[in-house]
């Protein structure tokens, strides 16, 4: 938690993101990058599993523009958004974030990103925990023996990517 010169309370400032008691709540962008029949995807030295480029949306900050940025960031590449293709709300407790343990409620719009037609990025991006990341291109085919999270990547990229319309995904694991 922070406070700025005025003495207010900036909690994850300037991601929109807040706790309260044992609650955390994260609102956060992903991208879905598909070159060559492949799938983009981030993994840190401290993490078992990937992840999607992205990140959380800034105070003020469009949802779209927020995805922009981030995979610019992450990856060195400039993207273009084609379409908003999921809304994930994702629940789950977690002690990995160093709290005992907390119920995270994460609200996730991942956009489907125009191809460019080739495979090209370049990470040089810390984690949440300062660990250094990598970006990964995992081939589509083989996506469910991976472990991507969240996990609905895995099994429902082809519905994904096919659809015309927002998929609505409901995680609970608490």
């Amino acid at each position: 938690m922070d406070k700025n010169e005025m003495g207010e309370i900036r909690v994850g400032y300037p991601d929109c993101c807040f706790s309260v008691a044992d609650n955390w709540f994260r609102y956060r962008t992903g991208a879905i990058i598909i070159e060559e029949d492949t799938f983009l995807v981030v993994k840190s030295e401290s993490s078992a599993y990937y992840y999607t480029v992205g990140g959380g949306v800034h105070m003020n900050e469009k949802s779209e523009e927020c995805v922009v940025r981030e995979v610019r960031e992450e990856t060195g590449v400039d993207y273009e958004v084609e379409r908003l293709a999921v809304i994930c709300e994702n629940f789950f407790n977690d002690k990995a974030l160093g709290y005992n343990p907390l119920k995270c409620h994460v609200v996730e719009l991942y956009y489907l990103m125009k191809s460019r037609g080739k495979k090209e990025a370049v990470c040089n991006t810390l984690g949440w925990d300062n660990a250094k990341e990598s970006v990964h291109w995992i081939p589509l085919d083989q996506l469910p023996q991976t472990d991507v999270r969240p996990e609905f990547l895995r099994y429902r990229m082809k519905e994904i990517l096919e659809s015309k319309g927002v998929l609505h995904i409901v995680n609970d694991e608490r």
